[in-house]
């Protein structure tokens, strides 16, 4: 038998030559040497079944993961996968996928909600193992079926976004170097990356577009952003700060704006329960209250389908009105009270 310890690893590692004369060198996962003899001979057991008997070949959690990492390079939230994969590791770090299993995942859930963390934060670390084994089982066909895993509800939150006056107000007691952004953010409705990050290469004043690579943006596909005259003003009066970045702070590009600066300014213009993004949904939510139709609105924040910008449509109702109207006009069919032209002008002024 070999099985081996390494100095960067405190687990048991175990060297096995296959039936193939393929070299296999794998953690066992465990520092229990008895655990990891055992991990051993179930292993060389299982390739034997493979190669004699035509078995499936079985496969570890840890392999998928490593696969799923490589494939799903071009995952914007690709960062926080890992994050969440990290965590998963002390419950499933050598286990083979068919062990995976209804009890292990209601273990795993009851451990994360012992950390009194939000019934959200439980859902996405369901999401990764689900989207793994989803993964495993349809395009690898490494598991022959996935266990279901369950979602706890999460509430529906409401599109937080603050008036122009709130704006306003805001705007007058920022830092310097905040204002900037924070009009471009409302002109544009950019996520706070691509404001911090937004280099003069992606800006054509002449022709008043800004770009957002592929790479730069959440659904990874490019987006052609215009800019409104008073974005245009925002960005002249950057020329000259910095050789690259556009939006800068004592010569350094600025990387991070949910400061203790932010947090002082937004207490001290009353406005609450606000966050940096919510610059995003305020931008929207005045599109809409100002007539601008969905699709146009998804186009424009760069939104990959319509469903995501739903959320926004409760605040006109502009688009309903000649429904609202034709319903009036049967109702005053033979009524002296008026005719419809008459009452539309009323209700105008």
């Amino acid at each position: 038998m070999s099985l081996f310890q390494r100095k960067d690893s405190p687990y048991w590692w175990i060297k096995i030559i296959a039936h193939d004369g393929r070299r296999i060198q794998q953690s066992t996962g465990t520092a229990d040497k008895a655990k990891a003899e055992e991990y051993h001979d179930k292993l060389k057991a299982s390739m034997w079944d493979q190669a004699r008997l035509g078995v499936k070949p079985r496969h570890t959690w840890n392999e998928a993961v490593v696969r799923y990492l490589a494939e799903t390079t071009h995952k914007a939230s690709q960062c926080s996968d890992k994050t969440h994969l990290r965590w998963l590791d002390r419950f499933l770090n050598g286990r083979m996928l068919d062990e995976i299993n209804r009890e292990l995942l209601d273990s795993i859930m009851a451990a994360r909600m012992a950390e009194n963390v939000k019934n959200s934060s439980v859902n996405r670390v369901n999401e990764v193992i689900r989207a793994v084994l989803r993964k495993a089982s349809n395009e690898w066909e490494w598991l022959d079926r996935v266990p279901r895993i369950r979602m706890l509800p999460e509430p529906k939150r409401r599109v937080r976004w603050i008036t122009h006056d709130e704006a306003d107000r805001l705007l007058t007691v920022l830092p310097k170097h905040l204002v900037p952004m924070v009009k471009f953010s409302l002109e544009t409705g950019l996520r706070r990356a691509n404001v911090t990050g937004l280099q003069w290469s992606q800006i054509d004043l002449t022709r008043r577009t800004a770009w957002i690579h592929p790479d730069q943006a959440k659904a990874r596909k490019a987006i052609a952003v215009p800019l409104s005259a008073a974005a245009v003003i925002v960005i002249r009066e950057q020329i000259g700060n910095h050789a690259t970045h556009v939006f800068s702070y004592h010569g350094n590009p600025i990387v991070q704006v949910n400061t203790k600066a932010w947090r002082k300014a937004l207490v001290a213009a009353g406005i609450e329960n606000f966050r940096w993004h919510d610059l995003r949904h305020t931008w929207a939510s005045w599109h809409v209250q100002a007539g601008t139709p969905l699709h146009v609105l998804q186009e424009l924040g760069g939104w990959e389908c319509v469903e995501m910008v739903r959320k926004y449509a409760h605040l006109s109702s502009e688009h309903l009105t000649e429904y609202v109207d034709r319903l009036s006009s049967l109702k005053l069919v033979g009524n002296d009270s008026g005719d419809l032209a008459t009452i539309q002008l009323r209700a105008n002024k």
